[in-house]
């Protein structure tokens, strides 16, 4: 069986949602309680457009909300995106709910509220930069046998993934090993229980999977 999702509100993000989601496979519902946008929505092959307020339960079943995997919600408004939520999951039991959120201090409300996961924008691009600021720190200190085996050195910041486990803990690649760790200035000999702390920099020799131990040292990249 297909997976069943439903798109709530908005126009933009939802013509190219339900495009992505359609050709992926899943089976796709939008709702929308702007007729104009509804007609251009239904150009759209293989999508079950409903024209109505996504926050009224008829209308909810009149997209056959039981058989609803994941609602998103993704009209303008904070305050109507949770309600919609809340229906979904609270009074319909749907399995996964998604929102999108203008106000990224709303985050944790929202995830205390129930809903599954939270896509802040602002929240995205912030990120982003943080992303690209770690990866702008991290730097090949030595390339060797013909750039087979490289040597680098990798900060951790303070939320950084491994922040807290000990090595044994962290699932790295059989490809890399950590080298040393420099920790106030002073180099220090890995062992299994060395459990890895917030301004570490760690020295990884790898001859492959470099990206990937990155990752699972802090975060996705």
């Amino acid at each position: 069986m297909k997976k069943h999702i439903l798109l709530i509100g908005g126009f933009n993000k939802t013509l190219a949602l339900s495009q992505s989601l359609i050709k992926k496979g899943y089976q796709v519902t939008v709702i929308n309680n702007n007729y104009d946008d509804c007609q251009k929505l239904a150009e759209v092959s293989k999508v079950n457009v409903i024209f109505g307020d996504g926050t009224k339960p008829f209308i909810l079943e009149e997209a056959k909300i039981n058989t609803v995997d994941i609602a998103i919600a993704l009209t303008q408004k904070d305050a109507i995106n949770l309600v919609i939520c809340e229906l979904c999951k609270k009074k319909y039991k749907v399995k996964k709910t998604v929102t999108l959120i203008d106000d990224p201090k709303k985050i944790n409300f929202f995830y205390e509220m129930g809903v599954d996961s939270v896509v802040s924008a602002i929240k995205a691009i912030t990120n982003i930069i943080e992303q690209q600021a770690l990866l702008d720190d991290i730097t090949t200190v030595i390339p060797v046998a013909k750039g087979q085996i490289s040597i680098t050195e990798v900060p951790i910041p303070e939320k950084a993934k491994a922040v807290g486990k000990k090595l044994w803990e962290i699932d790295l690649p059989k490809e890399v090993i950590i080298g040393t760790i420099i920790r106030d200035g002073e180099g220090l000999v890995p062992r299994g229980d060395t459990r890895i702390k917030a301004g570490d920099e760690l020295i990884l020799i790898s001859s492959d999977k470099q990206d990937k131990a990155i990752r699972q040292l802090t975060g996705d990249l």
